[in-house]
């Protein structure tokens, strides 16, 4: 089938509210890949239907991020099934993806997009025992917002499902320990932008331990005052309109 026709196809199956989902999460995964924070064919940003709330999105499996577009990608319920036309398309589901993501669509009502990754500063922190150190500005909104999940292994065991919800509790970020990073968002905007800056602390905080030198802290009422002011500024709010014309810019095929 012709690319417009599969557009065509999928723009006449869901709701105007769902398209933009699919445009905003494609763009996603493009940017990820953009940014370097992809892998291979693995992981994935998953993101809630509108009003459909066992619904969400996901990547098939098989698709680089580069690949991904709005019509590739398959709806899903909390069961990690295909769902509606999405059933005979032909696309596998990964079921790691599932068990991850699944489990926090379903604790968190509130969250609309969650985005899981393995990049290199991520993984690196995710196995220090002292875990995320906050060292310069763009880190300390993270203080406090940040739970962590012992690993358990590939993420196949339904079992872990609860846990790992119980686990990330009411935080928007989580350290997969000797594993990665996740962070979820009320939009795909904010899940994103949140992972940016979440992986931007690791690899700062990486090259400063890097150096041998004492980390000079700033006085913790400082810190505070950081994260009441970053409250003024919702990650993703300013930056995803910005984001969203940079991929346009570089390969607009996301759109489809």
């Amino acid at each position: 089938m012709a690319v417009s026709a599969a557009v065509s196809l999928t723009k006449a199956r869901v709701s105007e509210a769902e398209w933009q989902t699919r445009v905003d999460l494609a763009c996603a995964y493009r940017l990820a890949h953009d940014f370097g924070m992809d892998d291979l064919v693995w992981n994935h940003i998953s993101a809630r239907v509108p009003g459909e709330d066992n619904h969400f999105l996901l990547n098939p499996l098989g698709l680089s991020y580069e690949e991904i577009t709005a019509s590739s990608l398959v709806k899903v319920g909390l069961d990690g099934k295909p769902v509606g036309s999405d059933m005979n398309i032909g696309h596998a589901v990964n079921y790691t993806g599932f068990v991850i993501h699944g489990a926090i669509h379903a604790a968190r009502h509130d969250v609309a997009c969650v985005m899981h990754t393995h990049t290199l500063a991520g993984m690196a922190v995710s196995a220090l025992d002292c875990g995320l150190i906050p060292v310069m500005q763009d880190a300390y909104g993270f203080v406090g917002n940040v739970a962590y999940h012992e690993y358990e292994g590939l993420s196949i065991d339904l079992g872990e499902c609860e846990r790992l919800a119980a686990d990330l509790g009411q935080h928007k970020c989580m350290i997969l320990r000797n594993h990665g990073l996740l962070t979820c968002g009320r939009t795909v905007a904010e899940a994103f932008v949140m992972m940016y800056y979440l992986d931007k602390a690791c690899r700062a905080q990486l090259a400063v331990m890097q150096t041998g030198q004492k980390i000079h802290e700033p006085d913790p009422a400082v810190v505070a005052k950081v994260a009441v002011q970053n409250s003024h500024y919702p990650s993703g709010y300013h930056e995803w309109p910005a984001l969203m014309r940079r991929m346009e810019r570089k390969d607009p095929s996301f759109k489809n």
